[in-house]
């Protein structure tokens, strides 16, 4: 019923149903490369069947990832201290390859692993035990990602100048750069790329007060040129009332020098005023007054008609 590759002997091994949502992701791969599968990886003919169906259609990215799927298995079986077990059941699966695995789980008490997010969900009510590469990954993910913000005691120098070096609570070095003269004090980094190596990880930060310094001169520049902007436009209208005031006060001057001058010419005439012109205007046309010579009455009708 099996065909079987074992590894190195040793303790009852779990054995590990893998869909193909797994084959397909490909990081199950570096997993097993590293030695941390210790299990017994069982691969149904039907997922068999599922991938070279997906590698014979039509649809390009469907063919790429489906022949990548079965070179995961491949590689899988040439790794040593990795075993790998055919299962023969039937090739197609007329309830769906999701609906057969789970059901080979229950029968043969083996464990599911998946990246199928409803798969996942439908096993784990069903009672089956489920891995997930996902999961894996969020559980090794750094603690800290480049944006984050920490307080941070800088004890050392740096392997360059302007560098110090702080620590996590688990022991990751944490590198700040340009913060020679913060040696020796708590200070809040910004974290901003961080390097894995198979010594270890190593991350990399600035002091976060830098940081806001620089936002705060991008805060101060717009609204300078804004205020800027709006001076000009203060200047601007203030230089259009003082033009409005001065022709308004040259208009006021010429009207009162044309007084000052029509009350002058009055004066001479014997009328106190433009308004008693006017009324000598009257008389004169009513009839009823008469300037005293033809000179001062043409004089007196240029000074009314102005």
């Amino acid at each position: 019923m099996f065909k079987k590759k074992t590894g190195n002997s040793g303790a009852a091994r779990r054995r590990v149903l893998v869909d193909t949502s797994t084959l397909i992701d490909g990081r199950i791969l570096a997993v097993a490369k590293s030695g941390f599968v210790g299990d017994e990886l069982v691969i149904s003919r039907s997922v068999l069947g599922e991938l070279q169906m997906l590698a014979d259609s039509g649809n390009s990215e469907k063919r790429t990832r489906a022949r990548f799927g079965l070179d995961v298995i491949r590689e899988l079986q040439e790794l040593k201290g990795v075993v790998v077990t055919i299962l023969s059941d039937e090739r197609e699966a007329t309830e769906g390859v999701d609906a057969r695995l789970m059901d080979l789980a229950r029968r043969q008490r083996m464990l599911i692993m998946t990246n199928d997010f409803n798969m996942n969900k439908v096993a784990t009510v069903e009672g089956i035990k489920v891995l997930n590469i996902n999961d894996l990954a969020q559980g090794l993910r750094s603690t800290y990602l480049p944006g984050d913000k920490l307080v941070l005691e800088l004890i050392q120098k740096g392997s360059e100048g302007g560098q110090t070096v702080g620590y996590l609570t688990d022991g990751t070095m944490v590198v700040v750069e340009n913060s020679a003269n913060s040696l020796g004090k708590k200070v809040e980094v910004e974290f901003i790329r961080y390097l894995q190596t198979s010594a270890g990880k190593m991350m990399f930060a600035k002091l976060a007060s830098v940081v806001k310094e620089v936002k705060d001169e991008e805060k101060k520049i717009e609204p300078k040129q804004v205020q800027g902007v709006r001076r000009s436009g203060l200047v601007r209208d203030v230089k259009r009332r003082d033009r409005n005031s001065k022709k308004e006060a040259q208009k006021n001057a010429r009207g009162l020098r044309k007084d000052r001058e029509l009350g002058r010419r009055a004066k001479t005439l014997g009328v106190k005023s433009k308004k008693a012109a006017k009324t000598g205007r009257a008389a004169l046309v009513s009839g009823k007054k008469r300037p005293t010579s033809a000179s001062k009455e043409d004089e007196l009708m240029k000074l009314v008609n102005q």
